[in-house]
């Protein structure tokens, strides 16, 4: 199935989506993209269908083309606060307020959001695999926060979140249990099976 473009033709549309919600460390990324009304690329998809390859070549093209676009971060701590829908929605709020095109519309990917400034927005239930706009946010959002994790990584290498990109595989999980925590963990996330005390890697 292809994507459509927008869903509103008449009017400055912004997709929205967001990367990083069920990870257990790390910033929730989000991103909003401008397209041109014609913009096609044939391998442009949901970012979860598209290779790490194909989607690194993807950013490029969307950060060269787009009509305007924005990436934006919730770190841990404001995860833990607030919750993480919460900044999910506030991340690409974030996106939003960074474009240097005032958007007439958004179109969000999932079905809660919001509402921005005046914006009126429409909320699209596995948008970034029906929508062109959303599909590039969702893109961006997910190589800017892969980059973010990688560097993550080097910091703190035993927890392999150049493989696992900080979610809650087997092996991260074994890792909290014998290390302990880092400042980029999610505290009010269910760490590990058993959860009673954290201790803190420096």
């Amino acid at each position: 199935m292809s994507l459509q473009n927008c869903y509103n033709k008449n009017l400055i549309e912004a997709g929205c989506d967001e990367a990083g919600r069920g990870c257990l460390a790390g910033p929730v990324f989000a991103a909003a993209v401008i397209l041109p009304k014609d913009f096609f690329h044939p391998l442009l998809n949901d970012s979860k269908k598209v290779n790490e390859k194909n989607r690194v070549l993807l950013k490029e093209v969307i950060q060269k083309e787009a009509l305007a676009w924005a990436v934006a971060q919730i770190d841990a701590p404001e995860i833990d606060k607030i919750n993480i829908l919460k900044a999910s929605i506030l991340a690409m709020q974030k996106a939003v307020e960074k474009l240097n095109i005032i958007p007439e519309f958004l179109l969000i990917d999932g079905n809660k959001f919001i509402k921005y400034k005046d914006i009126p927005h429409k909320c699209i239930v596995k948008g970034d695999g029906k929508f062109a706009n959303i599909a590039a946010a969702s893109i961006l959002a997910k190589t800017f926060r892969d980059e973010y994790v990688l560097k993550m990584h080097h910091e703190f290498p035993i927890y392999q979140w150049d493989k696992n990109k900080a979610y809650p595989t087997e092996i991260h999980r074994e890792m909290i249990k014998k290390y302990g925590i880092t400042y980029y963990h999610r505290k009010t996330f269910k760490l590990f099976e058993d959860q009673l005390s954290l201790q803190f890697l420096e």
